[in-house]
């Protein structure tokens, strides 16, 4: 816990770490794990916590509560009338987002439930986002007269164009399984799978090289918006840095071998429920 004048404060955002996953809760749920300037002060301290730590290789976000993240705490937006007034929503979202989105080590978003809002910049920040299919979703900020401003940088690189006018113009409420078919989700699964899918995912990354993983990110994002023949070029050159790379032979030298690579947990390690590793 922190502290405020020597009394403990609770914290909003918990951590945890368990074979090689950190697992970041959102748990203020008395708010619907609204976006209050202590939460992300939480998330933001736990988030810088899980990348410095060496131990951990992929990262969950999740929230406790029937609902994941209900946008910015509107409590913490309002001011005095004529009274100078700076939104405290946008002291540290803009730098989680970003930490997120940058972030070398993959990050699955495990929607406990409805999002709304800034909630889904957070989910379009992840690499992957997984909610169980009775979930909710929607884009209230035009009915409140302010507008998906920063929430716009990741969530308009995730969606569909005509979807994102749809659903940023009217605020309307879509299913899980819409999210999916726009492309703001990976999976839209039975609730009781949720957390097998969630595990399964973080299993298949912890099978990857942590510096291909972190590489590869990028590639996703970057390559696209490269001309043909200075793509080829640049993706011939990065090839063979990585098969000379030590963690590329190590890869190949495993595979030789039929054993695991030096980066694979053992099993004792592994995430609690998730398949074994070795």
């Amino acid at each position: 816990m922190n502290t405020d004048g020597g009394w403990p404060v609770e914290r909003l955002v918990r951590k945890e770490v368990s074979g090689g996953v950190a697992t970041i809760t959102l748990d203020s749920p008395r708010n619907r794990n609204a976006l209050s300037v202590r939460l992300l002060g939480d998330l933001e301290d736990r988030l810088n916590w899980a990348l410095a730590d060496e131990s951990v290789r992929v990262i969950v976000l999740t929230g406790t509560g029937p609902v994941f993240c209900a946008g910015a705490d509107l409590k913490e937006q309002r001011a005095e009338p004529g009274s100078a007034h700076e939104a405290p929503v946008t002291a540290s979202f803009p730098e989680i987002m970003s930490m997120i989105w940058e972030s070398p080590k993959p990050v699955i978003c495990r929607l406990n439930g409805t999002a709304r809002a800034g909630g889904l910049g957070l989910v379009a920040a992840c690499d992957f986002a997984i909610a169980p299919d009775s979930a909710s979703f929607a884009f209230t900020e035009v009915r409140l007269g302010v507008v998906p401003a920063m929430i716009a940088v990741t969530v308009l690189r995730r969606i569909d164009p005509r979807a994102a006018a749809e659903y940023f113009l009217t605020g309307e409420v879509f299913d899980a399984a819409r999210a999916q078919e726009i492309g703001l989700l990976t999976r839209a699964v039975p609730e009781q799978e949720l957390d097998a899918t969630v595990a399964r995912y973080a299993d298949m990354l912890l099978r990857g090289g942590p510096e291909a993983l972190a590489i590869t990110k990028q590639l996703v994002r970057s390559v696209p918006a490269l001309p043909f023949e200075e793509g080829m070029r640049r993706m011939a050159e990065l090839s063979a840095q990585r098969f000379t790379s030590a963690e590329g032979q190590e890869g190949i030298a495993a595979f030789m071998a039929k054993r695991p690579p030096s980066w694979v947990p053992a099993p004792e390690a592994a995430a609690d429920g998730s398949p074994a590793l070795r």
